[in-house]
C-alpha cells in the first residue's frame, strides 16, 4: 500500500498536508504525534472511512476508492477508536461478523472453523457465549480482534487499540499486535499516542506533526532525543532496554 500527496481539509484547515509514505508490507507500523497532528485522519483516509481532498491510496496497484466494498474488505480491516456495539451480542456472534465479507450471513462450514480457530487464538473460549457487554475493557478489545482474525485480511488498521485499556491489558493488546504480524503474517498500521508501546512492538514509526510528516523510517531511525524533543516539544531521554530504544521525557 503507499499514499501520495494525501491532503484534507476541515473548515478552511489543512489538517494533512501532501503525506506520501509507503506501508511495508508484512510490518508493524506505528503513526505517531501529538494530538491534532493528523495521524488518525489519515488512517481514516487509508481505509476508506474518510473522503480525502486530494491525493491517493495505491492499494494492490489501483486507487483504493475503485474497490468493491466487499472485496476490499476482504483484504482489509479496521476497528476505530469508538466500537460502542449497541446489540446485544455473544463473543461468537461478534466474530462471526468477521466472515460477513465471505458468507454474506450465511456461514458454512468453513467460516466456523475460522471462527473458532480465532476465538481460541485470543483465549476466548470460555467467553464465546457470553454477552459482549458483561466483558471487561480487556476481554471486549480481545472480542474485537478476534473478529478481525477471523475476517482473514492481510491489512490490519487500529485506530488507538490500547486507549481506555489499563497498562496489563494494554500490554497484552500489543503484544496481540506483534503476534498477528509475526505468526499470521498481517501487515499491521496502528495509531497510538504511547511512543514506548511503538517502539518496543513496532518495525517502522511515521510521526507526525500539523499535518505533515516529520520523521518515517526504522525504529531506531525514529526514536531519537532530536527527533522526538522536536516532535512534541519537551527534552527527552532515550534509554535503551532490550534491545529496544525507550524513552523518557521530562
Amino acid at each position: 500500500m503507499r499514499v501520495q500527496q494525501l491532503t484534507k481539509q476541515y473548515d478552511g484547515k489543512t489538517v494533512v498536508d501532501a503525506v506520501s509514505f509507503e506501508i511495508p508490507k508484512g510490518k508493524v507500523l506505528s503513526l505517531i504525534g501529538p494530538n491534532g497532528a493528523g495521524k488518525s485522519t489519515v488512517m481514516g483516509i487509508i481505509s476508506r472511512l474518510i473522503a480525502r481532498d486530494a491525493g491517493l491510496v495505491d492499494f494492490g496497484g489501483k486507487d483504493i476508492a475503485r474497490w468493491k466494498s466487499r472485496e476490499l474488505a476482504k483484504k482489509l480491516a479496521i476497528l476505530t477508536q469508538s466500537n460502542n456495539i449497541q446489540m446485544k451480542l455473544t463473543v461468537r456472534e461478534l466474530v462471526t461478523f468477521g466472515r460477513f465479507p465471505y458468507s454474506g450471513g450465511r456461514t458454512t462450514p468453513e467460516d466456523e472453523q475460522l471462527i473458532d480457530q480465532a476465538i481460541a487464538y485470543m483465549e476466548l473460549e470460555g467467553f464465546e457465549d457470553r454477552f459482549i457487554d458483561e466483558l471487561s475493557g480487556g476481554q471486549r478489545q480481545r472480542a474485537l480482534i478476534a473478529m478481525v482474525i477471523a475476517q482473514d485480511t492481510e491489512y490490519v488498521l487500529l485506530d488507538e487499540p490500547t486507549n481506555n485499556l489499563d497498562i496489563y491489558h494494554a500490554t497484552n493488546m500489543m503484544r496481540t499486535v506483534r503476534r498477528l504480524c509475526d505468526e499470521l503474517g498481517k501487515t499491521v498500521i496502528l495509531v497510538l499516542h504511547e511512543i514506548n508501546y511503538a517502539a518496543f512492538y513496532s518495525d517502522y514509526i511515521c510521526a507526525f506533526v500539523d499535518g505533515r510528516i516529520a520523521k518515517f523510517g526504522t525504529v531506531a531511525e525514529v526514536m531519537t532525543r532530536e527527533t522526538l524533543s522536536s516532535i512534541y516539544k519537551v527534552d527527552f531521554e532515550i534509554l535503551e532496554i532490550e534491545g529496544k530504544p525507550l524513552s523518557i521525557y521530562y
